[in-house]
């Protein structure tokens, strides 16, 4: 049965604000995740661009000892060519973690907000309801 007007605002807004948090928690986490996967590509390209002396040229003891424009240019190749499979590694971790906690099972139709019934957190979900197979 429809639920009345106030009623049916207060559930939009739980509903709408629940949806976020748990917008928010996915996107820290693939945050976190592409940041500790991608880690060994931003030092290796930042430390090429730093070096290299039409880029940057900083006048560190390392960049003047070791890292010449051809090696700092080597640098930022191999940072770029080994981004990819980092890429592919860091998402296929994102979404098996996403699909263990089940994390996109947990938004709410806002239809709750319209009609009377529990949602899915409050009754209990059925271990068969999946995001995808």
């Amino acid at each position: 049965e429809p639920r009345s007007p106030c009623c049916c605002l207060a559930w939009t807004l739980l509903i709408g604000t629940m949806n976020s948090l748990l917008f928010l928690l996915n996107l820290l986490l693939m945050f976190v995740i592409f940041t500790v996967v991608l880690l060994p590509t931003i030092v290796v390209v930042y430390f090429g661009f730093q070096c290299h002396s039409q880029v940057l040229h900083s006048s560190a003891r390392y960049c003047k000892s070791v890292l010449d424009d051809n090696s700092s240019s080597a640098l930022i190749i191999l940072g770029f060519v080994i981004m990819s499979p980092l890429l592919v590694v860091a998402m296929a971790i994102y979404c098996s973690l996403a699909r263990r906690l089940q994390l996109l099972v947990c938004f709410q139709p806002y239809s709750l907000a319209l009609y009377k019934g529990a949602p899915c957190w409050a009754r209990g979900c059925s271990s068969r309801l999946k995001a995808w197979v």
